[in-house]
């Protein structure tokens, strides 16, 4: 059997964005990323994320806005490879849906292809949970990140314990 999924988004679990603007959480560094329409865009990212979450035994693949500009801005500092694959959202980035389901919901079921995975996100919503149960045959972690602390131990174990008690 092939490794689980394990879905992750940038901003948020990785970048806790909403931090207060002024403290740089303990362990972080900052980039700053160009953006066309605004001043560069402020990121922190933990150096120590990268090898944690490699060391899970997931197949680890972006589930982003930022999509491949992930493995150009995000991987190298965080020390993930240079070509995890992502999630192509394609129309659906950032479409409200009439069922309160998240936009990137229905695009990670379908990537996932009944696999069992785990997904972290600071948006998810129990409309994201019934959508993935009743359309995903697969085991599934929905996992909720504080944007304002991102990715901690608790994280981890939650994820750990998750795919420990997958059938071998």
């Amino acid at each position: 059997m092939s490794r689980p999924l394990l879905f992750l988004d940038v901003d948020g679990p990785l970048n806790p964005y909403a931090a207060q603007p002024e403290r740089r959480p303990e362990g972080y560094t900052t980039i700053r990323v160009p953006c066309a329409y605004r001043r560069p865009l402020r990121v922190w990212l933990n150096p120590e994320h990268g090898p944690a979450l490699l060391r899970l035994g997931y197949e680890l693949v972006w589930a982003t806005s930022w999509m491949e500009e992930a493995n150009v801005w995000i991987s190298p500092v965080v020390g993930l490879p240079a070509d995890l694959p992502y999630v192509e959202f394609g129309t659906g980035l950032f479409a409200e849906r009439p069922d309160g389901v998240h936009w990137k919901t229905e695009a990670i079921v379908a990537y996932a292809e009944g696999r069992p995975f785990a997904w972290v996100d600071d948006e998810q919503s129990p409309a994201d949970s019934a959508y993935v149960a009743d359309r995903h045959s697969g085991p599934a972690l929905l996992h909720h990140v504080n944007p304002r602390i991102g990715l901690r131990e608790g994280d981890f174990t939650a994820l750990r314990k998750f795919v420990a008690g997958l059938p071998a």
